[in-house]
Parts: C-alpha cells; sequence; structure tokens
C-alpha cells in the first residue's frame, strides 16, 4: 500500500514529530507508515485522513499486489 503522508506534512509545513503528536503516535511510527514499513490500523488511517481532511483513499492508496 502506498501513500501520500510524506507529501500532506509537506504542505502543512509539519514535521513527523509534530504530526505524531496530533494525532497520539510516536514519530517513528509516522516514519514507519511514510516509509512503508507500517500500514497503520483504521483508526489510525481515519485519525490522520481527517486531520488533513481528505478522504482516507486519497492519502492510501491500494496496490494491485496487495
Amino acid at each position: 500500500m502506498k501513500n501520500t503522508l510524506k507529501v500532506e506534512r509537506a504542505i502543512h509545513d509539519m514535521t513527523q514529530a509534530e504530526l505524531a503528536a496530533k494525532i497520539g503516535v510516536s514519530r517513528q511510527t509516522i516514519n514507519a507508515i511514510e516509509s512503508n514499513k507500517y500500514v497503520p490500523s483504521t483508526v489510525l488511517a481515519l485519525k490522520l485522513a481527517r486531520l488533513f481532511q481528505k478522504k482516507v483513499d486519497e492519502i492510501f492508496i491500494l496496490e494491485e499486489s496487495d
């Protein structure tokens, strides 16, 4: 699963640590999601989408190989 989290963060001029604090996770979790090493839970994906005022599938893109 690909994601545009890093792009959304840049648009909102936000560090990984700032984003992590806003949604209640560690900076390492944000880094792992951006690096495609971790697929977030539904709740976490919804929190991120709400924060950036996007639909979940605008941030997280399901690939054919998934």
